[in-house]
């Protein structure tokens, strides 16, 4: 079931009706792309800063208008009205690549094909996906911790995230063809922010598009096998999935759903765990906090963690918070207006990109004081019910909000019970990582650390 949307709703509008909204169009042609994608969070405070928390702008070949902080995440996020295309605002940039993934539906159709995925994030598979990560991440924290001294954390983050989105999303038995899949999604990955859109020889896009060929040739021969075996990875429970006439999801649906779900679990979750990392490294004494509260569990090196012990580790996810609240790993997210609104006074008429950006509210002082600061103790329970409920958007919210993010805090606890029962981080003499931050953060340099033997 399909909701359509009329054609008139998703057409850009006239450039002369945006006028009225404070900002400029920058360069001719290119506008403020350049400098956006040099610096996104330097560009946007200096725009709120001349402009308000409500401007124009124009970014790769298109006026949008920007709605910053709170109460603009809660317009668009929550969607009380359903004024928003999710499908139409990031279908530019994921429509070759990911067709069709939860993100490309909107409204009715997103809700029935949201409730069908969420069978693969009920307890039960949740379990066996904890227990496939947590000997996934000992087995390669043990080989990290045989080879001490300075390392690239970015890169071995992304090799883990890899290899556990392998084995909990496809299963432990995949055999060879995990290194053509893994492959693949990164080459899916890199082409979704690549400056040349179309897939013309030689480009990012058309060895993105040719990954996608490879991805969907393995799911097309795996589903019909799965149907009939079964299993308790995600993508066995996806192809049992049905909707809500009891009938199965249709193949193509169980294939872009999961060459999606992959995309969002490891380039993220690679980012969140890599900035994580970082966080520990330039702060021992937190370090120091976690690593207590993890050896209070009292597990030996190889025993299995439950769920349950996953809660007792509050701290932690504190922590892990803050390293989500200084850089998130969607730092700002687009939408298309299906209708006329109005926000802080401005009329907004329909086919305008909108878009919000967590990266700015998760800075801004009046909400958080010393942002710049790595402070964990912003996420004690009275203190979040304090703030605002959309001032802290790592996943997103509303309709939309990210399906997986309890198998995020699952993996990141896991990691973190293994990583600092094993071994202590920090930086090198004099080192200051720079980070690149859109369109999703990762450090420059691949991050530096120096790992020890606990």
């Amino acid at each position: 079931m399909s909701m359509a949307l009329p054609s008139a709703s998703v057409t850009p509008p006239k450039r002369n009706s945006l006028k009225h909204i404070p900002g400029d169009e920058g360069w001719p042609l290119i506008g403020h792309t350049l400098q956006i994608l040099a610096d996104p969070k330097g560009f946007i405070e200096k725009r709120a800063q001349k402009y308000g928390l409500v401007y124009r702008s124009h970014i790769f070949g298109e006026t949008s208008v920007v709605l910053l902080g709170p109460d603009g995440n809660e317009l668009v996020m929550f969607d009380q009205d359903k004024l928003f295309s999710s499908e139409h605002g990031w279908g530019s940039i994921l429509e070759l690549l990911f067709p069709r993934g939860l993100m490309l539906r909107d409204f009715e159709e997103h809700r029935i094909h949201r409730k069908a995925l969420s069978v693969a994030f009920k307890a039960g598979p949740m379990q066996s996906y904890l227990a496939k990560l947590d000997r996934g991440i000992a087995a390669r924290i043990a080989q990290w911790r045989k080879q001490p001294g300075e390392m690239k954390i970015y890169p071995a983050m992304k090799q883990l995230t890899l290899d556990l989105a392998a084995t909990s999303f496809l299963g432990a038995d995949i055999g060879p063809e995990v290194d053509t899949i893994n492959r693949a999604l990164i080459d899916m990955v890199a082409a979704a922010v690549a400056p040349i859109r179309r897939p013309l020889p030689g480009t990012q896009m058309a060895r993105g598009v040719n990954g996608r060929k490879r991805i969907v040739a393995y799911f097309s021969e795996q589903i019909p096998i799965r149907r009939v075996k079964g299993g308790d990875d995600l993508f066995s429970q996806l192809c049992q999935a049905k909707d809500e006439n009891d009938k199965l999801l249709s193949a193509q649906d169980v294939i872009d759903h999961m060459s999606f779900l992959m995309m969002a679990a490891h380039d993220t979750l690679t980012s969140s765990l890599t900035s994580f990392v970082g966080e520990l490294a330039a702060h021992p004494g937190w370090q120091q906090k976690l690593r207590d509260e993890v050896m209070a569990l009292r597990l030996a090196a190889d025993d299995p963690i439950s769920s349950g012990e996953l809660d007792k580790l509050p701290l932690t996810e504190m922590a892990f918070n803050e390293a989500l609240r200084k850089k998130p790993p969607v730092p700002s997210m687009p939408r298309r207006a299906v209708r006329d609104f109005s926000f802080m006074g401005f009329a907004i008429p329909a086919g305008t990109l909108v878009g919000v950006n967590p990266l700015f509210t998760h800075h801004m002082p009046a909400i958080w004081p010393d942002p710049d600061t790595f402070d964990p103790l912003r996420f004690t329970g009275e203190a979040q019910r304090a703030r605002h409920r959309f001032a802290f958007v790592p996943y997103g919210g509303g309709a939309h909000k990210c399906l997986g993010q309890h198998f995020a805090y699952m993996q990141a606890k896991c990691f973190a019970r293994h990583f600092l029962q094993n071994l202590s981080v920090s930086l090198p003499q004099g080192y200051k990582p720079e980070w690149q931050i859109w369109p999703i953060p990762k450090p420059r340099d691949g991050l530096r650390v120096v790992v020890k033997p606990v």
